[in-house]
């Protein structure tokens, strides 16, 4: 089964940029995440309407983070890529004549939207700052020099 990796990987851009004073070109990006360019793009344009980052034009322009990473939470950008589907799993039918059907629909429903509330929750209490400062934990561990193509500890 394939699954939304796009949260994911924003947010390893996202804390890549962060380790950068300087503004990060989509090739740069494009490169430690092992994709194209245009894709990168295509992302950051989404956030960047949203207020979270911001682009710079000319020589040494690229992208840069626009806010704090102590006020955007996993919530914020789960929201602004189109709050993708959470769970996998689903109903058989969504509008059975069966009356079984119907019973194991409402519980399964009960308790996907509960899951999902809890999932959003949580997105809701983690901020990108925390998400860094456990990188550099990690870092502290394993030491040595970090940059956009070379953080990717084995």
């Amino acid at each position: 089964m394939k699954r939304d990796s796009r949260l994911s990987g924003i947010l390893h851009v996202l804390l890549h940029m962060a380790e950068h004073r300087e503004p990060v070109t989509s090739e740069v990006l494009a490169r430690a995440m092992n994709t194209n360019p245009v894709v990168i793009r295509r992302i950051m344009a989404g956030l960047r309407e949203q207020g979270y980052v911001r682009s710079e034009k000319g020589h040494g322009g690229g992208w840069a983070l626009a806010c704090d990473l102590s006020r955007i939470t996993l919530r914020d950008i789960y929201d602004a890529i189109g709050q993708p589907a959470l769970l996998a799993m689903g109903n058989r039918t969504e509008t059975p004549g069966c009356l079984v059907e119907q019973a194991v629909n409402a519980a399964l429903g009960a308790a996907f939207d509960d899951a999902e509330a809890r999932l959003l929750a949580r997105f809701g209490e983690v901020t990108l700052a925390m998400l860094s400062e456990d990188f550099h934990r990690r870092f502290a561990v394993h030491g040595g020099a970090h940059d956009l193509e070379t953080a990717h500890a084995p």
